[in-house]
């Protein structure tokens, strides 16, 4: 079919540009990530989303497609907290893994998801092998307190080949926000999701809003789902779409500094388990936020919450 009407509607630029409905963002959706359309194609509709935004129908639309290609994690019967990581880090050491280890000790079962977008960052798969924790082959059944890292391709291949649209027009496209946004897991799950920019924020909130989402926002260390260490930001819930502030955005100037390695995996290992030893404390913000998630996961599991689920 092409998808070459969809990009008539959305191309006109900024101003002229017309939204699609969430039927019609689906279906274009689906048509890229079956790569049945053409890489000419493919590029026009990455280039014309990013002049003229995606709405929050466009953007449940896309995700509508992408969870109906996910291979998704089985149902654990548990509520599963998925880490999306695709930013990694560029100038503060990319601690995904740490928070992911920390929620796994506390008996969480944690899927961290992600691949390498850039090419000059340190991502979460390296620190992750620095630690022994290797990326899976296929969906695995998680239980209480076990923790799996899985490659984007093996989520949805179709998505693997749309993020790399970065490396050659440059530019991100609506992939970078739907993996931050979908929920992977066949069975309940707290999704993690950070943003870089206020505008982002807002078209997260619409989008979980439309979607009923049950999950938590944040304005991650450089775009990763993970506090940052030097000051707490703030961060939100989401349930059934629902949005609440758990914590406010700390201000003024931070008392203490804490020690932070270098960017590179090999010292970013290192540090994570000087925290985990006990060695090194870990950081508030990022205590704060496992105390946040273990909370909202306990509310979600209750069984009065469940009852009326």
């Amino acid at each position: 079919m092409g998808i070459s009407h969809y990009i008539k509607e959305i191309g006109r630029g900024k101003d002229g540009a017309r939204a699609l409905t969430r039927e019609q963002a689906a279906d274009l959706m689906g048509q890229v990530l079956d790569g049945t359309v053409t890489d000419l194609e493919v590029g026009g509709f990455c280039l014309a989303m990013r002049i003229k935004g995606e709405t929050a129908d466009e953007m449940a639309g896309f995700l509508d497609a992408a969870h109906a290609r996910l291979h998704p994690l089985p149902d654990n019967g548990l509520t599963t907290v998925v880490l999306p990581s695709y930013n990694g880090s560029r100038k503060l050491p990319v601690l995904t893994p740490l928070l992911a280890l920390l929620l796994a000790r506390q008996g969480v079962p944690v899927l961290v998801h992600g691949t390498a977008t850039e090419d000059k960052r340190v991502f979460a798969a390296s620190v992750f092998a620095e630690l022994g924790v290797l990326p899976v082959a296929q969906m695995p059944a998680l239980a209480a307190g076990e923790l799996a890292f899985v490659p984007t391709e093996v989520l949805c291949p179709g998505l693997k080949r749309l993020l790399d649209v970065r490396r050659v027009v440059g530019l991100r496209n609506p992939a970078h926000s739907l993996v931050k946004l979908m929920n992977p897991c066949a069975g309940k799950a707290l999704i993690v999701g950070s943003y870089t920019h206020p505008e982002y924020a807002s078209s997260m909130a619409a989008t979980w809003a439309l979607t009923g989402a049950h999950a938590m926002l944040l304005r991650g260390t450089e775009g990763e789902p993970v506090a940052d260490a030097r000051r707490t930001p703030r961060m939100e819930i989401f349930r059934h779409g629902e949005r609440t502030e758990l914590q406010p955005q700390q201000d003024g100037p931070m008392a203490q500094l804490p020690s932070l390695p270098n960017v590179d995996a090999a010292h970013t290992a290192n540090y994570i388990r000087a925290v985990l030893n006990g060695s090194l404390p870990v950081p508030a913000p990022i205590a704060l936020q496992v105390e946040h998630i273990l909370q909202t996961l306990e509310h979600h599991d209750s069984p009065a919450h469940a009852h009326a689920l």
